[in-house]
């Protein structure tokens, strides 16, 4: 580090992405929960030379296009949209301005929360996972920061009941609570129907999973007009372009093909439960996910180390925590079926089965 770095992030731990290697020609990749799927060809189609010229134009700093798209999707006026460059964006935004009383987020759960308080200087309370990984909100209710709950959660793929997040809702109307939704496309409920009854509640969302833009970098979050209006303050302060042009489009058209993200999802699905089948019939416990992956461990033949890195041998990637309570297992991206049976078979050679 050089001695310019401002003390107080000198201890800042960063948010380690998954592996993004450079050669996939032979490697199969499930450990970023990408969609193994292409975006909707709306999307391929809109991306013409007349677009790609436009490029030399700044974007809409409105974000007009996709915010409609947004808000048309969800039955919301466009004023309860915040459009993000990608989710992690969005909660940057939540940690930069929202945590007046700090920040309440499980020990066990998306490692950009923590990243994020440390950047921002934001006090947090880490609030510990039941035994078998699940949330229990009457953990929070003595805390007065912003709660922040995926929900799904990551990596574990559990999903918390909409009674439960009303719950936190009402344990202190003063109080925000972040839920973030990144997974919600693929079987957990959403928060949605309790936005007209509590003004205390911010839903983000990405389209990085459902709707296979990763690396369009889109974002949005849902709720009342006033929270919307101090995220886009902060964002006009930053940087009122934050989502380029092509995004914007491809969000859109993402956001809009409907039955397209249907087909995609179920086909994920499918896949997800044919993977939790075969793996517990291998001796892996694996939770009951409403995610596009699945949390796999606890297998006496094998640790989540030793998994991750003979997977990797065969030329598999997945990703492992080395930390405690989640050392042994290893979180797995839902591919195609194919793909799943690749994995599927790699793992019944590993364990001479």
């Amino acid at each position: 580090m050089s001695r310019f770095l401002t003390e107080k992030l000198q201890n800042l731990i960063p948010y380690t992405p998954g592996e993004q290697p450079k050669n996939m020609d032979s490697l199969l990749k499930l450990n970023t929960n990408e969609n193994p799927y292409p975006p909707a060809p709306s999307v391929v189609e809109l991306l013409s030379m007349e677009q790609a010229s436009a490029l030399r134009l700044y974007p809409d700093p409105d974000c007009r296009l996709f915010v409609q798209a947004v808000a048309d999707y969800h039955g919301l006026g466009a004023e309860n949209v915040f459009p993000g460059n990608g989710s992690d964006e969005v909660l940057a935004f939540c940690f930069l301005g929202l945590c007046p009383n700090g920040a309440a987020f499980a020990d066990i759960t998306y490692g950009f929360y923590k990243v994020c308080a440390g950047l921002f200087g934001v006090d947090a309370s880490i609030v510990p996972l039941r035994d078998d990984f699940t949330i229990c909100v009457e953990d929070y209710s003595d805390l007065r920061g912003t709660v922040f709950i995926a929900n799904p959660n990551a990596p574990t793929g559990l999903s918390l009941p909409l009674p439960e997040i009303e719950k936190l809702l009402r344990q202190n109307r003063d109080r925000l609570v972040v839920v973030d939704e990144a997974y919600v496309e693929f079987g957990g409920r959403s928060a949605l129907p309790l936005l007209e009854k509590y003004d205390n509640l911010l839903i983000v969302r990405t389209l990085s999973k459902s709707h296979s833009l990763a690396g369009a970098r889109l974002g949005y979050a849902l709720g009342s007009a006033e929270i919307i209006s101090d995220l886009n303050r902060m964002r006009f302060s930053f940087n009122p372009y934050n989502i380029n042009r092509l995004s914007l489009f491809s969000g859109a058209a993402a956001i809009r093909d409907v039955n397209y993200l249907k087909e995609c999802r179920e086909k994920i699905i499918k896949s997800r439960e044919y993977t939790t089948l075969e793996l517990r019939n291998l001796g892996f416990k694996v939770l009951e996910s409403h995610a596009n992956f699945v949390f796999a461990g606890d297998n006496p033949k094998i640790s989540g180390g030793d998994y991750m890195n003979r997977l990797r041998d065969n030329n598999i990637l997945v990703r492992h925590f080395d930390v405690p309570r989640m050392a042994n297992y290893v979180r797995i991206t839902i591919g195609t079926q194919t793909q799943m049976e690749r994995l599927v078979a790699v793992t019944k050679r590993l364990l001479g089965g």
